[in-house]
């Protein structure tokens, strides 16, 4: 567990994240995290859930029609 630390940016505030837990994130200065809410409290991510949303019908769409895209493929 990392306590992170609040600091004010101007007229927002912002948080500093350890060397650690940003490579543990796998991200850096400039990436995108995505806080989602859950039943347990906040998760921070480096998915868009919304894409993931999407990504998931386009899977099931692909596999319910794999023949057509077999034909449109060649």
């Amino acid at each position: 567990m990392s306590a992170l630390k609040l600091t004010a940016i101007g007229n927002s505030v912002g948080v500093i994240f350890p060397k650690e837990l940003l490579a543990k994130l796998g991200v850096g200065k400039g990436d995108t995290l995505f806080a989602v809410e859950t039943e347990e409290g906040i998760r921070l991510t480096t998915t868009d859930p919304d894409f993931q949303a999407q990504m998931e019908v386009a899977r099931q769409i692909m596999k319910k029609r794999r023949a057509v895209l077999r034909e449109l493929a060649k």
